[in-house]
């Protein structure tokens, strides 16, 4: 994106505030265009009328991400990869996850592959607020027999409605599984410098993406700039991926150049999402060993991928001890920088609570909240827990920084009558939260207790003073 803020945004739109777009104002709409909030197209006076035509081509343009953004898969499953804008998370942050795809594979039984399958499929991680899943399967033909190929992609295909990555460098194979799918938009892979013009034509003829393949950059970027010459820019690049010594710090230097030159340098033959294979890892792997080394060795070359600019990522290992890891970095490092993880204020009810059981404060940060809610769920504390809106800012910087106080409280509890549900009066701040009782008392009219500075100690906390003490 070549415009920095709204007031750039905003000059190339109509200016006339006629709300079709749901907003109030164009320059509402300028910054719901610049968070990637709103698409463009919603402006659609700034399409049918013929003065803002040129305004419309120029504002497509400039609002395009510098990485092309590549989709594959269909309906609630398809995945989107690339779109990015910055080099650097804090510069804005990253749009698109990195993408994870498990592998299966032609050679495995039906029973086998059925079961991998729908692990992948099933599989999911509760995490701040969030269940995370996987994003793709990718079906590897160590077969080389297109039969068999087809036989195992319409087989997979069947069982998950996850987004596939077909696997050959074999254009007859590849055209044998693409067959069986070619309406779920598949990804294929891969293009390279001897199989490219098959490959190619697989790829216009079901336009569908691909990912070209070359360990040489210039290769790579001769590949690309063929493909898109020839009308087909759904392009993923795999500039390889080395397990080990100088290779590895070879492929690490590919990713930020093709990665800089994309952004930084504007050389849009390479400005396509990034893909790296960790399950390389497994190529270490000698007919002694349980797999274990090289499944740590795959976690370890992902960390890098996430980190530096992999927007798809090909791995074989679905161990806990690797999936948990990467998928959570994944998580971690693809969250806006701009906003703190936050949750929906309010009043929770945690286990079956009556109206004289305790009532809990916390923020809407949401590692305090699910980990308040966590302790007092873990520990079988029926009660109440509210939850109060604090810009997504944990209790001890909410306090300091003036977004958790005693008037924010009260207009919480006002806002949902917590009288009505909660008739003991009584509320309990957490301990970081000291300084604000006195006030808080003043001016609800509650009872309110310091509880501990830690959740985790709540269940102590709790035989010491509840039920408070009440005065004659």
């Amino acid at each position: 994106m070549k415009l920095s803020s709204p007031m750039e945004i905003w000059k190339y739109l109509p200016g006339t505030n006629c709300g079709i777009c749901d907003e109030k104002t164009c320059l509402a709409f300028a910054s719901l265009l610049k968070e990637r909030k709103k698409v463009v197209e919603a402006c659609t006076p700034l399409f049918t009328e013929e003065k803002y035509a040129e305004k419309s081509k120029q504002l497509v343009a400039l609002l395009a991400p510098e990485i092309r953004e590549i989709e594959f898969g269909v309906g609630a499953t398809a995945r989107r990869m690339g779109g990015e804008d910055v080099m650097h998370r804090h510069e804005l942050t990253f749009f698109n996850r990195t993408l994870l795809a498990y592998d299966v594979w032609d050679t495995l039984d039906e029973v086998t592959l059925r079961e991998r399958v729908q692990h992948l499929s099933s599989w999911r991680k509760f995490y701040v607020g969030e269940f995370l899943t996987i994003d793709a399967i990718a079906v590897r033909a160590v077969s080389g027999d297109p039969q068999r190929f087809a036989g195992c992609v319409k087989q997979v295909a069947a069982a998950t409605d996850l987004p596939l990555v077909l696997c050959s460098f074999e254009p007859k194979v590849l055209e044998a599984g693409l067959r069986e799918v070619a309406a779920t938009n598949p990804l294929l892979y891969a293009a390279t410098s001897t199989n490219w013009r098959a490959v190619l034509e697989l790829a216009r003829t079901y336009d569908v993406p691909v990912t070209l393949f070359s360990p040489d950059l210039d290769t790579l970027m001769s590949l690309a700039r063929t493909f898109s010459t020839a009308g087909h820019a759904k392009l993923v690049l795999d500039p390889g991926t080395a397990p080990l010594g100088a290779g590895l710090a070879e492929t690490f230097t590919k990713l930020v150049q093709l990665r800089r030159a994309g952004i930084a340098e504007g050389t849009k033959e390479v400005a396509y999402p990034l893909l790296v294979v960790p399950m390389t890892a497994w190529l270490l792997q000698d007919d002694t060993g349980a797999g274990l080394d090289a499944s740590y060795w795959e976690a370890v070359l992902a960390t890098i991928g996430i980190i530096k600019y992999a927007d798809i990522m090909i791995m074989h290992s679905i161990e806990p001890h690797a999936l948990i890891v990467e998928r959570t970095l994944a998580a971690n490092i693809y969250t806006d920088p701009r906003r703190p993880v936050s949750v929906e204020p309010g009043l929770r009810a945690i286990g079956t609570p009556t109206a004289e059981s305790p009532l809990f404060l916390t923020t809407n940060f949401a590692l305090t909240y699910y980990t308040v809610e966590s302790d007092l769920s873990s520990n079988k504390i029926d009660s109440y827990l509210l939850v109060v809106d604090t810009e997504g800012i944990g209790v001890e910087a909410s306090v300091a920084g003036g977004q958790l106080t005693a008037d924010r409280i009260k207009e919480t509890m006002d806002s949902i009558k917590v009288e009505t549900t909660v008739t003991n009066r009584t509320l309990v701040i957490p301990g970081l939260a000291a300084r604000l009782s006195g006030e808080l008392e003043d001016v609800t009219g509650w009872t309110v207790l310091v509880g501990p500075r830690d959740s985790g100690r709540l269940p102590g906390w709790l035989e010491e003073h509840w039920p408070p003490a009440r005065s004659a």
